[in-house]
C-alpha cells in the first residue's frame, strides 16, 4: 500500500509540475489578434471592418499586463476599420500608439503565423467577420493548434464567427458542449441586419453544439469554459480581455 501511495504522490507531483511548466510557457508567449479583411455589409454598400473598440479594449488590458500582441487577417496588410470613435480614450490610445498602429496596418497573413509562438488567439468582431472568418481554414487550423497546445481561444461580438468551423484533432467542433456567447439574434435584429448577414451567429453556434448563453441587448456578458472565452457584444470587449488575463495568470 505504501508503494502505491508513493507512486500516486509521485505521479501527482509530476502532473502538477507539468501543468505549472505549461502555464509558465504559455505566459511567456505572445497573443494573436484576428481581424477581418472584409469591408462591406453584404449588398448594402455600407462600410464595415473590424470594430475598433473590440481591438483596443482587450489590447489595453493585455498590453498593460506586459503581453506582446500580433495581428493577423485573412488577406494580411491594412484591414478595414469600423466603429472609429476617437472620443473613446482607449480607442485613441491604441490608434496613437505608433508601434501597434503599425502592427495592425501591416497585419500578418495566416501563412506567416507559427501557432507555437502564441498562448492565445483572440477574434475581434465587427460585421466584416461574418463574411471572411468562418470559412478560413488556415485561421481555424492555427486556432486548433494553439488550443491543443494548451492555449486559449477567445472572441467577442461577431468574432465568434471564426469559431464556428474550428475542429479539434478528434474531429469534434471546438465549441461543442462548451458555454459560448456572441452577438445575439435579438441584437442582429436591433441593428436591422438579420437578412444581410450570411448566417445568424447564435443559430450557427448552437448547430455546432454550443451551450449558448446571452443577456439583454448591449449588456456586458462574458463566459469562459475550458480555455474558450467569448463575449456578447462591444460592451463585453474589456471583460474578454480581463478573462484572458485571468486564464493566463491563474
Amino acid at each position: 500500500m505504501k508503494k502505491l501511495a508513493v507512486l500516486f504522490l509521485s505521479l501527482l507531483m509530476i502532473g502538477l509540475l507539468q501543468a505549472q511548466h505549461q502555464k509558465s510557457q504559455r505566459m511567456k508567449k505572445k497573443i494573436l489578434f484576428v481581424v477581418t479583411s472584409h469591408d462591406k455589409k453584404g449588398n448594402t454598400g455600407e462600410d464595415t471592418g473590424y470594430y475598433l473598440g473590440e481591438v483596443s479594449h482587450p489590447w489595453k488590458v493585455l498590453h498593460k499586463a506586459g503581453y506582446e500582441i500580433d495581428f493577423v487577417s485573412p488577406k494580411g496588410g491594412t484591414p478595414p476599420v469600423d466603429g472609429f470613435d476617437l472620443k473613446d480614450p482607449v480607442n485613441k490610445e491604441f490608434w496613437e500608439n505608433k508601434e501597434y498602429k503599425n502592427k495592425i496596418d501591416h497585419s500578418l497573413k495566416p501563412s506567416q503565423v507559427d501557432p507555437v509562438n502564441y498562448s492565445t488567439i483572440y477574434y475581434a468582431g465587427g460585421h466584416g467577420a461574418m463574411w471572411d472568418l468562418a470559412d478560413n481554414t488556415e485561421l481555424a487550423s492555427i486556432a486548433s493548434k494553439i488550443y491543443e497546445n494548451g492555449g486559449i481561444v477567445a472572441a467577442v461580438c461577431h468574432g465568434p464567427a471564426g469559431l464556428v468551423n474550428i475542429r479539434l484533432s478528434n474531429g469534434s467542433y471546438l465549441v461543442d458542449g462548451k458555454k459560448i456567447n456572441a452577438f445575439t439574434n435579438e441584437e442582429e435584429a436591433a441593428v436591422q441586419l438579420t437578412d444581410v448577414v450570411p448566417f445568424l451567429l447564435e443559430d450557427q453556434l448552437k448547430k455546432r453544439g454550443a451551450k449558448f448563453e446571452k443577456s439583454g441587448l448591449w449588456q456586458n456578458h462574458t463566459v469562459a469554459d475550458r480555455r474558450v472565452i467569448t463575449g456578447q457584444n462591444p460592451q463585453s470587449a474589456k471583460s474578454v480581455g480581463e478573462a484572458i488575463l485571468k486564464e493566463l495568470n491563474p
